[in-house]
């Protein structure tokens, strides 16, 4: 594991370790207990897509392991005005001891990975969103006291958090129902390497279009925005193709009576999910939240001890 590029590449027992390596430093964290893991190292942090939880939460976690996290806009560095991803990895990698990218383009993340000699991770693209899942994960667990054998079902957008859900799930293994609107749908390629990764993992993917078949006794119920940056000039016509798929209190009855729900933020209240499902008693949404953090210190100390 020199790299996070997506949780596909992962083993189940990698998945399984970061896990529980974040839970243990979100517990030595609450316990007032410093963990200066990665002290006298420095991250470096690529923006060219702007964040709340990404910039706070990897900033945050980088100073609580001791080391120091440096903020790099799309305005303050030359990538992506002229300069080559490999000069830039190859100078960066003179200077850093890690990279955190959230971009747009997913190749630009598998190039930066291959040329630089440093770890590199993924904080975000349009393809792929590892860090989230694995808060996700680390959340569920926390509320239901294992992984193993759950139900997850996403409603939604078949975007970066569906596709990493899938992956996500099969590592750690849960059954997975993804339901999105036709023409919607996830990727396919991703689509394919999940279903090897269930086949390995002999838990069940479901695709449909139709979220009560997806939704059906799930413990984990999923969400994302319908509207992704970029996609701006499409909102009036995803707001009224998605509103079948909004996750409200009727939708969530054919849940477990016992689900919780997610939404990696920011939301959308009376779109992708109405007030009653998300700042309801079953949501964990700031739970899910806070657990970047602690989810994502693993893998920085994972990777760049």
């Amino acid at each position: 594991m020199k790299d996070l590029i997506s949780l596909h590449d992962l083993t189940n027992e990698e998945v399984k370790d970061l896990l529980e390596l974040g839970i243990k430093l979100k517990k030595e964290q609450k316990s007032g207990i410093e963990h200066h893991i990665l002290k006298g190292k420095t991250l470096g942090m690529i923006f060219t897509k702007s964040s709340t939880r990404t910039r706070v939460s990897f900033e945050v976690g980088m100073t609580q392991l001791g080391g120091y996290p440096l903020f790099l806009s799309s305005n303050d560095i030359q990538l992506g005005r002229g300069e080559t991803i490999y000069d830039t990895a190859k100078v960066l990698e003179r200077f850093l001891d890690g990279i955190m990218i959230r971009t747009f383009d997913h190749q630009d993340v598998i190039d930066l990975a291959e040329y630089a000699d440093i770890p590199v991770i993924n904080a975000l693209t349009d393809l792929l969103h590892p860090c989230q899942v694995l808060a996700d994960l680390m959340t569920a667990y926390e509320h239901k006291g294992r992984l193993e054998g759950l139900k997850l079902a996403y409603i939604g957008d078949g975007n970066n958090m569906a596709h990493s859900l899938m992956y996500g799930c099969a590592k750690a293994g849960l059954d997975c129902a993804i339901a999105t609107p036709d023409n919607y749908q996830c990727d396919s390629e991703v689509v394919a390497n999940a279903k090897d990764d269930f086949k390995k993992s002999g838990k069940e993917l479901i695709i449909t279009n139709d979220p009560v078949e997806a939704i059906k006794n799930a413990d984990v119920v999923y969400t994302d925005t319908w509207v992704s940056m970029g996609q701006e000039a499409e909102k009036a016509e995803r707001q009224k193709i998605f509103m079948p798929y909004q996750v409200n209190g009727e939708l969530f009855k054919h849940a477990a009576d016992d689900a919780v729900f997610m939404h990696c933020l920011p939301a959308y209240r009376g779109y992708e999910v109405t007030e009653e499902v998300i700042d309801g008693p079953q949501s964990v949404i700031f739970d899910e939240a806070e657990n970047r953090l602690h989810a994502q210190k693993a893998v920085m100390v994972t990777l760049m001890k």
